[in-house]
This record gives structure tokens, sequence and C-alpha cells, in this order.
């Protein structure tokens, strides 16, 4: 029998360690994410477990404190933006992503670029990190978003639009609350804004 992988964590495993490290609340909004991932990759024929390992680990960093987030990104060359300096809640997903790889022993890239790049999104998704994206936002404990009940449908029938949706719902209300912005997400909408123009030029 193959001896397994130091660090090789299975889905069980992850769930546990999330139980352990996040407060209640989270951890309900972390198996939310996990179900719609798994559902979402059902449907965009995207690997399951992966989806749900992403799932898992999309907010293994959001318990911690501002300092802690900050200090891990300092000790181990992660660069900081402006904008996460000043707001270094915005620096989960990055952390996660190093976490997910260093304490939870995840080595898919594609699981880790979907762990961070799940809040700002960016240039040239891949299939796996729309859905973690778009998962987060859709997740049955969600209640507040707006326009949920039509994303959430809009989801499992076009995820590239359900995306582009979910990041003009996401500016509109950081700007009307006067939140920190995050510059990749505006970049990121940016993108997906102009390919959805593209395509409709070319139908």
């Amino acid at each position: 029998m193959k001896k397994k992988e130091k660090n090789a964590y299975g889905l069980k495993k992850l769930k546990k360690a999330m139980k352990k490290e996040q407060d209640a609340k989270r951890f309900e909004h972390t198996i939310g994410v996990e179900y719609t991932a798994a559902a979402l990759a059902m449907r965009y024929d995207c690997d399951i477990r992966k989806a749900q390992a992403a799932g898992l680990l999309h907010d293994c960093a959001k318990c911690l404190t501002d300092e802690k987030r900050l200090s891990i990104c300092e000790k181990n060359g992660i660069p900081i933006t402006e904008a996460e300096r000043r707001s270094p809640f915005l620096l989960h997903a990055k952390v996660g992503a190093y976490l997910a790889k260093e304490k939870y022993g995840i080595t898919n890239q594609d699981i880790l670029n979907a762990i961070q790049n799940h809040t700002t999104g960016r240039r040239g998704m891949s299939l796996l990190e729309k859905i973690i994206f778009v998962a987060d936002y859709i997740e049955p404990g969600r209640k507040q978003a707006p326009n949920l009940a039509e994303i959430r449908k809009l989801a499992f029938v076009n995820l590239d639009s359900a995306l582009l949706t979910i990041l003009e719902d996401t500016l509109t209300y950081l700007k009307a609350s006067g939140s920190e912005i995050d510059p990749t997400t505006e970049k990121t909408w940016r993108y997906y804004h102009e390919r959805s123009s593209k395509n409709l030029q070319e139908e």
C-alpha cells in the first residue's frame, strides 16, 4: 500500500479542521460554500473533490486577526497592496491560499488560486475559480445580497453571467457604503464586462 503523503488532507479532515478553527457562523458559511461549489462542479463538469476542498478552505484565514494576517504576509514575502494595508481583512484570501498550502497540505495550484481569488476574482479565471467565487456569494446561508434569487438561478444557467452580475452588485454596494474597494475587483469586472460586450456584438 502506498504511503500516504505527509499533510495530505482528505475532505473529512479539512472539515474537522475548519470546525475547530472557525466560529459557528463562519463554519456554517464554509459548509454552505462547499455544498454549493460541489453542485456547480456537477453542473459544469468540474472536479467535485477539488471544488469541495477549495470551498472548505476558502475562508480558512477569515477568523485570524488583522495583525496576524499582516504578520503572515510580512514574514513570508506575500505582497500587500495599499488597499490591503489600510483594510487588512482584504488579505484573508491571500493568507488563506498560503495556509491551504503550508498548513493543510494543498499542492494543487488551481485550488490555491480559487482560494486566493475568491473575493476579487481576476482576469482569465479558471472554471474552478469561477465556481468558488460564485458559490461564496450564493450559498444557502446568504440572505442580504441584492438580486440573490436571480443570481442563484443564473449561476446554473450561465456561470460567466452570474460572475459578472456579482461583480457589478459588489462594486455598487461597496461604492454606496463607502467601503474599501480592492482595485483587482474593478479590473476583474472590466475584463469580464468587455468580454461580455464583445460576445454580444459577435452574435
